[in-house]
């Protein structure tokens, strides 16, 4: 029979220094879904990959402080949401590419996909899932993800963002109605 992720962080704590196994399981069982969920929040794959790993890192350091009044994923699901936010505070309007690099101009990924292209390329739900959340303007993507995947009340999600009540169930309305539209076309509708 499995532990369950809070037998799993009783075990971590409890470990010798240098014993992983315990937190390593539980790494495991979440990262997937941090990723994933840094990757919505930031809008950036190549960014996910070191959030993700960072929120895993502080989550670890801050083990004996988890006190399951909630369930690991969720307080993990914490960490994740405040990490990704301060990481969004403190790059917003910063581009970090350097025109000077020869043959940036040939990479793909500095290029954005539109329409028909998008589609072929796609060729899931999935993908196009995503591609839709990438194209979301941060202050609607940001505010959906913390409703509809990490399951915050939207007070909580008023708190986290430093906004007004009316202003997060606003944004979430508008990122859904976005959403809608652009799934129901197949595409991402770039504004």
């Amino acid at each position: 029979m499995m532990d369950t992720d809070e037998i799993l962080v009783e075990k971590a704590c409890a470990a010798p220094q240098g014993d992983l196994r315990a937190f390593e399981e539980l790494v495991r069982r979440h990262q997937a879904r941090v990723q994933t969920n840094c990757r919505y929040l930031s809008g950036n794959e190549e960014d996910s990959l070191d959030l993700a790993q960072e929120v895993l890192v502080k989550a670890y350091f801050n083990l004996n402080r988890f006190e399951g009044r909630s369930s690991f994923g969720t307080w993990i699901g914490r960490i994740k949401v405040n990490h990704c936010l301060n990481h969004l505070r403190r790059t917003r309007g910063h581009s970090f590419i350097d025109l000077e690099e020869p043959g940036l101009e040939k990479e793909a990924a500095l290029h954005s996909r539109r329409g028909a292209e998008f589609e072929v390329e796609a060729g899931d739900q999935r993908a196009l899932i995503s591609g839709i959340l990438s194209y979301m303007p941060e202050t609607l993507r940001v505010p959906l993800i913390m409703r509809d995947m990490d399951e915050m009340s939207y007070q909580e999600i008023a708190d986290k963002l430093e906004v007004g009540l009316s202003a997060v169930k606003m944004r979430i309305k508008r990122a859904r109605e976005f959403f809608r539209e652009a799934y129901g076309k197949g595409v991402p509708d770039v504004r």
